[in-house]
């Protein structure tokens, strides 16, 4: 059961991304009035609207420049604070329970400056289903209850809400036991997160990806401390 798993930018900085824009747009029009203002000439260029002047060539020139350089600059600064969402999975030992094994995930941001987590989503699929609706932590340990899963004891959720700076160091998503990976096709984590310029980016993960394919046929060996 497929879906798109792409991060994509959801949402710009209405005040870091539409400020500069607006300011070009409107140096960039009075640059054109001014242009056709002064190709006026005879008598109608001493009535009105013809005789209004809103600014000189040379310093509009110039405002024009540095609004132009901001909205590139802004662009490509935007482009160097952008997270890149991902996450890593791996079967461990002892974390959900004694010698009992446990597919552990984390979500790690590879971009250049942290992200602020703005919003987890959750929805699942069970074992022959269909995608449930997308809810928050407390709406998917409910569901998951409902299907016969225990937090705590088949797979521990966490619950990471928004203001949480994700780096590259990562963030613990869960673990889950043998039972919720035979149980759940898919458990699906849709993050969206602040860059630095204010830009909401999201990506939506399955965290279950990954789990039967390198589930171990006998526990692995507890890691050395």
């Amino acid at each position: 059961m497929d879906f798109d798993d792409r991060q994509r930018r959801v949402r710009r900085s209405p005040l870091l991304f539409l400020a500069p824009l607006v300011l070009l747009v409107l140096l960039a029009l009075v640059l054109l009035w001014e242009i056709v203002r002064s190709n006026v000439t005879g008598e109608l260029s001493r009535e009105w609207p013809w005789r209004l002047r809103l600014m000189d060539m040379n310093p509009l020139g110039s405002l024009l420049a540095v609004a132009l350089a901001a909205v590139f600059g802004r662009a490509q600064y935007a482009r160097t604070v952008r997270p890149a969402l991902g996450w890593s999975s791996s079967w461990t030992v002892g974390e959900l329970g004694p010698d009992e094994p446990a597919w552990s995930v984390e979500i790690v941001n590879g971009g250049s400056q942290h992200a602020v987590v703005e919003r987890v989503d959750y929805c699942f699929v069970p074992r022959g289903g269909e995608p449930g609706e997308w809810t928050d932590h407390a709406g998917l340990l409910e569901a998951l209850a409902e299907a016969g899963l225990v937090q705590g004891k088949d797979y521990h959720q966490r619950l990471s809400g928004a203001g949480f700076p994700l780096s590259d160091s990562g963030m613990r998503a869960g673990l889950y036991g043998p039972r919720f990976v035979d149980d759940i096709d898919q458990l699906r984590m849709r993050l969206r997160v602040v860059d630095a310029v204010g830009d909401s980016h999201e990506r939506v993960m399955d965290l279950m990806r990954g789990a039967r394919l390198c589930r171990p046929e006998t526990r692995p060996e507890r890691p050395h401390s």
